[in-house]
């Protein structure tokens, strides 16, 4: 769209794919560079010098925005941006949560740290971007009113994206495509498939790497799966879409997660939890979804899939239309920028 554009992330090497898709961004995309810097998840004193590194390439680059995703990129744009400000600058700061800080319990010790630390941040924000109703939803209960303008923009897929996928006459009948953590729900869709297992022939392909994957291995051993499961470790969707029938994304808690959208574009039958900004995704279609940490729902919906697959490959076509027609890539860009113009022309802005 003409802008100059930039991203920073963190230093730690992230999966093949990844650092392919940053190279390129790197090499065609990014005139204002990728820059890699430390970022752990939790907090620590280092997060003194990340900031100090983002304001001192925001100036260098002479930057009008800085948009923090996730609670941690969040904190390094607001506080970054802060410093910038008393020196004179006029530089805005945005903020994307993606779960992060939001999915502990605010009653939870943890939780009152982090909700504190998100309302004094949001004191230095000048716009909030949800990707989901659910988000702002749950931003306004455990941190409280919004301290700024905010808007609810929907991640957006590119037309390319929208095809029928090509599922490998080998295929498993399920797929998992995603971070190995608990989060995720791993360990449910392993128990569901040993309950499935007990009763007809089943098999799973688990794409993705993580902090739990090898207790999600010598779970799978304890349940007599190490036949029926393949640990293939990180994969791109695409292609991990070729190797299972059914998508199965049991994760404990969302926002408004991309390999949904993916799936659901590329016609692939699925079957989510009822969580997070997913409803928003399948709204006004006849997919189902299953309650969250439910072995026996999941199982449930996965021998409905296994007794009707056709079915379900009905749903997903009605749904990749719903799709097409809402989650925009043109649509999610500009909205996001004429919020950027908007803050950056407003006097008042904090």
């Amino acid at each position: 769209m003409g802008h100059d554009v930039g991203i920073v992330c963190d230093a730690k090497p992230a999966s093949d794919a990844a650092e392919r898709l940053l190279r390129n961004l790197a090499e065609n995309v990014c005139s204002l560079g990728v820059t890699r810097i430390a970022m752990s998840r939790q907090l620590g004193w280092r997060d003194f010098a990340a900031v100090r590194r983002v304001a001192g390439l925001a100036e260098a680059t002479g930057c009008d925005i800085l948009h923090g995703h996730g609670a941690k990129g969040g904190a390094y744009a607001r506080l970054a941006c802060h410093r910038l400000k008393r020196r004179g600058a006029k530089v805005r700061a945005f903020y994307t949560p993606h779960g992060g800080s939001l999915h502990y319990k605010p009653t939870s010790l943890q939780g009152r740290i982090y909700m504190a630390l998100e309302r004094r941040l949001g004191a230095r924000t000048d716009g909030l971007i949800f990707e989901s109703a659910y988000s702002s939803e749950l931003y306004h209960a455990n941190v409280g009113p919004f301290p700024c303008e905010m808007r609810v923009i929907h991640n957006g897929l590119r037309p390319e994206e929208f095809y029928s996928a090509v599922i490998d006459v080998d295929a498993f009948d399920f797929v998992f495509v995603g971070e190995l953590r608990h989060l995720k729900g791993v360990d449910v869709l392993l128990k569901a498939l040993a309950e499935v297992g007990r009763e007809q022939p089943v098999c799973a392909f688990i794409a993705g790497g993580g902090p739990d994957g090898v207790s999600f291995a010598k779970l799978a051993r304890r349940l007599k799966l190490s036949q029926a499961v393949s640990f293939a470790g990180p994969t791109p969707a695409c292609t991990a879409f070729a190797r299972g029938q059914c998508l199965v994304v049991p994760s404990r808690a969302e926002s408004l997660p991309y390999i949904v959208l993916e799936a659901a574009a590329a016609r692939l039958p699925f079957i989510a939890t009822d969580v997070g900004g997913i409803p928003e995704i399948v709204e006004g279609s006849d997919v189902k979804l299953v309650p969250a940490n439910n072995v026996s729902a999941l199982a449930g919906e996965m021998r409905a899939f296994l007794g009707s697959p056709g079915e379900f490959a009905r749903k997903s076509e009605k749904l990749q239309e719903i799709v097409r027609k809402r989650f925009s890539v043109e649509s999610m860009a500009r909205s996001v920028t004429h919020f950027y113009v908007s803050r950056l022309l407003d006097p008042q802005a904090t």
